[in-house]
């Protein structure tokens, strides 16, 4: 399964969904309040990443991040061992901007 994090910036607070594309080409979306969104393919769930206003976090270079308010070098995808432990990462709160 390939998985891919996407982001999107709301003031303060960067919010993840991921996205993984399953051997059958379906793809699902995983977002902060774990529900898993499934689309026909890469595609179709791109575009509605894209339209909800996420970016791909791979993507980004350090223009990018600013815009969004934060530094690149300061921010990474969440982890943890399962989905559960991950939806307690999903929404962050960005440190203060001096």
């Amino acid at each position: 399964m390939n998985a891919q994090w996407w982001l999107a910036a709301l003031g303060d607070t960067l919010i993840w969904a991921r996205l993984s594309v399953l051997d059958s080409g379906i793809a699902e979306v995983l977002d902060n309040d774990g529900r898993v969104l499934r689309y026909d393919d890469e595609t179709a769930a791109r575009m509605a990443l894209l339209d909800a206003e996420f970016r791909a976090f791979d993507g980004l270079d350090e223009d990018d991040a600013a815009v969004l308010g934060f530094d690149l070098d300061s921010v990474e995808p969440p982890s943890g061992d399962s989905d559960e432990d991950l939806l307690k990462r999903m929404v962050q709160k960005l440190p203060p901007r001096h």
